[in-house]
């Protein structure tokens, strides 16, 4: 049985809401295993709080923790028995294990996915990508999100085939629209970084490439990939967060502020909530690390369980779905048109 492998101790509300998370998602499907790494005996306390299938629950022990406070890589290095590692280790070296769940530090992730598990052949740069809700009620996936602030156009030109290999294995989007993240959408916006990344995108066989996008274009447009570099995507994922809260806030403000608008809002109970469902990202999961050698899935450090069920669902959808080997297939046909075209 395909097993996916939690790191129980990651988060600020580990390891409690990791827990309840996870076995959410075990509940609701029947075809995978869950392996929790952790501190034995709190994983243990919170699993005895519910009714699941125990056949389908291992804990492997650990004996430390990364924090935020910690250096990632000395951390990575030095707690060589923390669940983050230990999890990691598991992945690699297990061969049904097909995936990977964190909530804690996202650079210990980045570094041990990075140390541990490795790129796939041609990757310069693993990516995050996350699942934005978009106005057609499906999500466009924005990659980079945060792993690479500095970015090269060879970067940004990967990053469109490996999110595009992403929308197609565990999405099952068969020609996935990619846009690239600019101030603007003439061919001729943004500096020099964005013009030539534009270009090697029109050039990059495998994608369909639909040209430059601007921010609300994430969210209002007509594509399925944003591909954007690690600072600008970051940013554009905080304002997006940081807009679903401030909508909710003021529509929560307005509807209380009298006796008439708290009548008002049981009348617009259903669709407000159906609202803030919407603009709520954290309900597609984490951030998948495209271009490792397994998948690899970084949830929101505040994550509670509503978030992590999905994120289990991305690790296993995207290894059942055949993500590696896509990626893999997609960048080989990519390099290969690449040598071609300069011989």
């Amino acid at each position: 049985m395909l097993k996916i492998i939690v790191d129980a101790m990651g988060g600020d509300h580990a390891p409690g809401e990791i827990v309840k998370g996870a076995l959410s998602a075990l509940e609701d499907r029947g075809d995978f295993k869950i392996i929790f790494t952790g501190d034995e005996a709190l994983v243990k306390h919170e699993l005895d709080q519910y009714s699941y299938d125990a056949s389908r629950v291992e804990i492997v022990p650990c004996s430390q923790v990364i924090t935020n406070d910690d250096v990632p890589t000395s951390a990575v290095r030095s707690k060589r028995d923390s669940s983050l590692v230990v999890g990691l280790n598991l992945l690699k070296n297990d061969i049904s294990a097909g995936g990977f769940v964190s909530a804690g530090s996202t650079g210990a992730v980045l570094t041990g996915g990075i140390m541990f598990i490795g790129r796939i052949k041609g990757v310069m740069r693993p990516a995050l990508c996350p699942g934005i809700p978009n106005v057609r009620g499906s999500q466009t996936l924005l990659c980079d999100c945060g792993a690479n602030a500095e970015c090269k156009p060879a970067y940004l030109a990967q990053f469109g085939v490996m999110a595009s290999a992403y929308a197609r294995a565990a999405f099952g989007i068969k020609d996935p629209k990619v846009g690239l993240l600019t101030n603007g959408t003439e061919e001729h916006k943004g500096d020099p970084l964005h013009q030539e990344a534009h270009e090697l995108l029109k050039k990059t066989p495998g994608i369909r490439f639909v040209g430059n996008i601007e921010g609300r274009d994430i969210m209002y447009g007509d594509v399925d990939v944003a591909v954007s570099d690690g600072f600008s995507g970051n940013i554009a994922l905080k304002a997006i967060e940081g807009c679903g809260k401030t909508v909710g806030e003021m529509l929560k403000k307005e509807f209380t502020a009298s006796l008439g608008t708290k009548i008002s809002y049981l009348f617009a109970k259903k669709p407000i909530r159906a609202l803030s469902n919407a603009l709520d990202y954290s309900r597609f999961g984490g951030s998948v690390f495209l271009g490792l050698k397994k998948v690899v899935v970084k949830s929101h450090g505040s994550s509670k369980a509503k978030s992590i069920k999905p994120s289990v669902y991305q690790a296993l959808d995207a290894c059942r779905g055949g993500l590696i080997g896509m990626m893999e297939e997609m960048l080989g046909a990519a390099e290969s048109a690449q040598g071609e075209g300069d011989a």
